[in-house]
């Protein structure tokens, strides 16, 4: 079949199209700003790319049309489509129905945390010789792909693995279909890895996104499993709706919970009972909370605590993830996906943790469409104080983000022109300072620019 997909070069998209051109279909697809990472991927897939939208791209004569969510009503090519009654459907939906059906899925979902904790997952599975298919939204550095087939366990090499890790994401799925994404997934197993009100564009308030994640439950069966964080309130309340299948709890004692801590690690838990001491170079509390998931996660199929936490032991994280980008005259600069103030807090606490008293430089872009519309610029304040100084990049925000970070005083700026960020960080960092990036984008490149700008 030759499938078009139209917004192709998100993660998400991208990966689809490699997933299905890995099954045997012609794939062709386009986008507004045909860009890598994810372009030259897939050009190194045979698949090719088209810029924009025009509906002349009708003439390749596709068989089906996959429609990304960056898709909506006015776009010239999906007016075309409509208008000839072409066969189109979303990625999500075809996923489901193409490729995830005869399998046992393992979906990760949250606000935060989800890549990395989908990464780590089938990461643990693949290091158990399971070969899981999977696809998350990012690239998880123990694969260097987003996406795959599943492939031939160790234990049967004439087989092909039952088993597929997925990002299951509560952002809509199409233009036609404003259901979440994961909805179309039908899990086996299920983490919900913690929820807080987020995507401001798509949900009107946190409850919103609760029944959301209430429908996602009523999905799985009786015998699956659904992991928990038992931490969070609201998930609670999601389970209080209705549950039907096996529930286990991380982040609390009575579940899967974090003993004694040391340098560069923790005892895993299960209901008190040691189960192994994970030791890795990953940060934070949040990164264990994600460890504890998966780990959990994976002994639903038959995975030993004592293999998981082997496998943990070798997990190398997932690209924008606290990833080092360089060092010059003794400044360290991260890259971080971070861009909801949890995730902001979380990081540079994580930061923190692991530099001690070294100053960390925050630079900040909020650019996701929650932060865009500024309903949660009243949060940044407090996500920012473990900072020492913070750098904001506030180009075509609908607020100000100096007014908004009043409450930090001198410690923080904000800037409109990226060429002024870059000279203002460059000019307070000092040798030992640790300068973190945090944006959910390419923020113009900033941290090669800074890097260079670091130089003597």
């Amino acid at each position: 079949m030759h499938i078009h997909i139209l917004g192709i070069c998100g993660t998400f998209m991208g990966g689809i199209a490699a997933l299905a051109r890995a099954a045997g279909h012609s794939v062709t697809g386009c986008d507004a700003g045909v860009y890598p990472p994810m372009s030259t991927q897939l050009e190194a897939l045979g698949i090719e790319l088209i810029e924009g939208w025009d509906a002349s791209q009708l003439e390749l004569g596709a068989d089906l049309y996959v429609i990304g969510n960056v898709i909506t009503r006015g776009n010239p090519l999906m007016e075309a489509i409509l208008e000839r009654g072409l066969p189109y459907i979303s990625g999500p939906q075809w996923l489901g129905e193409n490729l995830l059906r005869d399998k046992w899925v393992l979906a990760v979902a949250g606000t935060h945390g989800k890549t990395t904790t989908s990464s780590m997952l089938a990461w643990i599975l693949d290091y158990a010789g399971l070969a899981p298919g999977f696809l998350v939204g990012g690239i998880p550095e123990n694969f260097g792909i987003s996406a795959r087939l599943p492939g031939s366990p160790a234990q049967d090499a004439a087989s092909t693995s039952p088993f597929f890790v997925i990002e299951a994401d509560e952002y809509d799925t199409a233009f036609f279909d404003k259901r979440s994404k994961f909805v179309h997934y039908r899990p086996r197993t299920a983490i919900l890895n913690n929820l807080e009100f987020d995507h401001a564009d798509i949900f009107a308030d946190l409850p919103a996104i609760e029944t959301q994640f209430h429908h996602l439950v009523r999905t799985i069966p009786a015998s699956g499993r659904v992991i928990v964080n038992g931490r969070e309130e609201s998930l609670k309340r999601v389970l209080a709706r209705g549950c039907w299948s096996e529930v286990e709890h991380f982040g609390v004692p009575d579940g899967w919970s974090i003993g004694e801590r040391f340098d560069d690690g923790f005892e895993v838990l299960l209901a008190g009972q040691l189960q192994g001491r994970l030791v890795w170079p990953l940060l934070g509390e949040h990164n264990a909370l994600n460890a504890l998931a998966a780990i959990a996660a994976a002994r639903h199929i038959g995975v030993t605590p004592e293999v998981a936490i082997s496998a943990l032991a070798e997990f190398r994280n997932v690209k924008r993830r606290m990833e080092i980008k360089g060092t010059v005259n003794g400044v360290t600069v991260y890259d971080d996906f971070a861009h909801h103030p949890t995730a902001i807090a979380t990081t540079v606490a994580g930061l923190r943790a692991k530099v001690g008293s070294a100053r960390i430089l925050a630079v900040l872009e909020p650019r996701s469409n929650t932060m865009k519309l500024g309903t949660m610029k009243d949060a940044l304040p407090g996500s920012l104080q473990d900072a020492d100084l913070v750098f904001c990049y506030g180009k075509n925000l609908g607020w100000s983000p100096a007014d908004a970070l009043l409450p930090l005083g001198e410690t923080a700026q904000s800037f409109d022109d990226l060429e002024q960020l870059v000279t203002a960080v460059s000019a307070a960092a000092r040798p030992g300072d640790q300068v973190l990036v945090m944006s959910n984008g390419g923020f113009g490149g900033v941290h090669q620019k800074l890097l260079a700008a670091l130089e003597p």
